[in-house]
């Protein structure tokens, strides 16, 4: 009875650690965290970071790092990576490519509202669905972050004069389906990331992509992180060989 107890409880701390990795970051931590980085004037974060960012062949916005894991084998790796991606991501279909033989695991995951503005007209709301691919060797992994647009929720009543218009108005969440009518004012788009500030000067919607492209990046340093966390220490910080 006493085993049957104490395998309970560690069963209820295993599930509550992967209930808090159930995402990377919240939406409200990682504005944090981009804060503590760059700075809460988004429009200057954006424009210091651009001068050391490059967008690749297909115009997007990548990140590419190599994690060194000494005494790590491709299997070792494997097997912590696809612990940690399933810990992770709460949406098993964000994984969109695991293959243990070619040492790749593909990430698909969206991250909500990490923007938002309100217009006289219309109120945005930015999110992202970064593309993460792991590429395993030997003592290494290589990390690959890619965003090409922003996903936008644009609501055409949720200005200033639609909410004194009205109390009324609904505001959805991002990346809904083109044939929604739940309501006919929310629009779904996607702004290039390469087309709007800071890689165009003028842009109408500049306060707005600048915090977008801070978060874009900040997201992309926490990734990273965890990932080179969980290779260093595991997940739940007792997943080793000696048991």
């Amino acid at each position: 009875m006493k085993r049957i107890r104490l395998w309970m409880c560690a069963a209820i701390m295993i599930l509550g650690t992967f209930a808090a990795q159930a995402q990377v970051m919240k939406s409200a931590d990682l504005e944090k965290y981009a804060k503590e980085r760059y700075g809460d004037k988004w429009l200057d974060a954006a424009f210091n970071l651009s001068k050391d960012l490059t967008l690749d062949k297909n115009e997007s916005l990548t990140y590419q790092e190599v994690i060194q894991a000494p005494g790590m084998n491709k299997q070792q790796l494997y097997v912590a990576l696809n612990y940690w991606a399933t810990a992770t991501f709460k949406d098993k279909q964000s994984i969109t490519l695991n293959d243990k033989e070619a040492g790749c695991i593909i990430i698909t995951s969206t991250m909500k509202n990490i923007a938002e503005h309100m217009g006289t007209i219309s109120k945005y709301s930015i999110s992202i669905t970064p593309v993460i691919r792991l590429d395993i060797k030997d003592g290494k992994v290589r990390v690959t972050y890619t965003v090409q647009n922003y996903d936008v929720l644009d609501d055409v009543t949720g200005g200033f004069i639609g909410v004194l218009a009205s109390d009324e108005r609904t505001f959805g969440d991002s990346k809904r389906k083109a044939d929604d009518k739940t309501n006919a004012f929310l629009y779904d788009r996607q702004w290039e990331i390469a087309k709007h500030y800071p890689f165009v000067q003028k842009d109408a919607q500049k306060r707005t992509c600048a915090k977008a492209l801070v978060m874009t990046h900040a997201y992309s340093n926490a990734v990273i992180d965890k990932i080179e966390e969980a290779l260093k220490n595991g997940i739940v910080g007792n997943d080793n060989e000696d048991w």
